[in-house]
């Protein structure tokens, strides 16, 4: 498979009075995996058209190995794409399917067919090459998409939350399934979800967007641990929003005295973004601040909400051993990982 560079250069789209993309920028590398991860009406899906060709825009390049492509037409710009229906064509079998768009390429028929068997073989399909798409289930349907957007050899693979119509088994195995190709082909991917756990579990990079703008583009880790805003925060994982006073770049809260990450708000009262892992609970020290709500057991951490004294409610996920004697009632003391937290406005 080729691999190549995408740049996004300063799309901005509107639609009436609506703007769906604010001028957004984003480079993607050869072979690199980039998710775009969003609510609904942030305009992640209008810029993977806008890279296909399927939407035009009011101002901005799409580059491909750095010529300008944003006047090409979709089906001279070599991108194969992967759509949340599935499209099949369903008087074709499988194989016919995968073969299709080599069809249209004028290949050879027994050429367009060995490749065919190839990338069924490769997604695991080989035995289901002459069933129909209703002989087969959503995650094979699906999975023959995919082998029919690799078939062309793409420059470009793009997702369009080719995943969001499967349940939550075969979508968590799919999208393994999807990176272990990415990876093995070197395919220079942009994936569109609003799922984030798939977008951090598969991704080099992720992309996250608001209202049209790109808040934020960085590896999943990054993401997590140095979110650049407070949506950023709020949006990826969980996290407790909590009453502080603000000072001279250092927040009072659960009476603890905390420094914050780089902001630019005034002193005064603000909202404290603290990630549950970072809200220990200790047991039978005499200066609790706080009451266990519920505890729930997930495996090697649990969960457990606690209630403060002026109602604040509180998630704190710690490891399992040792809470197991945590009840509901349960007088405990809640204390915050001293470490720069990320403030918003009340």
């Amino acid at each position: 498979m080729s691999s190549a560079t995408l740049e996004i250069q300063g799309i901005s789209r509107r639609f009436g009075e609506v703007v769906a993309l604010d001028e957004l920028n984003i480079k993607i590398k050869p072979g690199e995996l980039v998710a775009l991860l969003g609510p609904s009406g942030c305009g992640k899906t209008t810029a993977l058209r806008i890279v296909a060709g399927l939407e035009s825009t009011d101002s901005g390049h799409v580059l491909l190995r750095g010529k300008d492509m944003t006047e090409v037409s979709a089906n001279h710009r070599n991108m194969g794409m992967v759509f949340q229906a599935y499209s099949l064509f369903p008087n074709l079998n499988a194989e016919e399917n995968v073969a299709f768009g080599l069809q249209m390429r004028k290949v050879p028929k027994l050429n367009r067919l060995t490749k065919a068997r190839e990338l069924l073989e490769v997604v695991g399909l080989n035995t289901q090459a002459k069933r129909f798409p209703h002989q087969l289930s959503g995650g094979q349907q699906q999975r023959v998409a995919l082998a029919r957007a690799l078939a062309i050899e793409p420059d470009v693979l793009l997702l369009d939350e080719p995943l969001s119509a499967l349940d939550a088994q075969v979508r968590a195995n799919l999208r393994e399934e999807i990176r272990r190709l990415q990876l093995s082909l070197g395919t220079t991917t942009l994936f569109v979800t609003h799922d984030q756990e798939e977008a951090m579990s598969i991704s080099d990079r992720v992309g996250v967007m608001n209202n049209g703008r790109l808040e934020q583009i960085a590896s999943p880790d990054e993401l997590y641990n140095k979110p650049a805003t407070a949506f950023v925060a709020s949006f990826v994982g969980l996290m407790n929003r909590l009453p502080g006073v603000l000072n001279s770049q250092i927040v009072e809260v659960l009476g603890q005295r905390i420094s914050v990450a780089e902001n630019d708000l005034a002193n005064g009262a603000v909202k404290v973004l603290i990630r549950p892992e970072r809200v220990s609970v200790i047991q039978k020290t005499g200066e609790n601040n706080a009451k266990v709500i519920t505890r729930s057991f997930l495996g090697a951490s649990s969960r457990i909400i606690c209630e403060m004294r002026d109602g604040t409610v509180i998630q704190s996920l710690v490891a399992s051993a040792g809470t197991g004697s945590l009840n509901p009632g349960d007088e405990v003391k809640l204390v915050i990982d001293e470490h720069d937290v990320l403030v918003a406005n009340v």
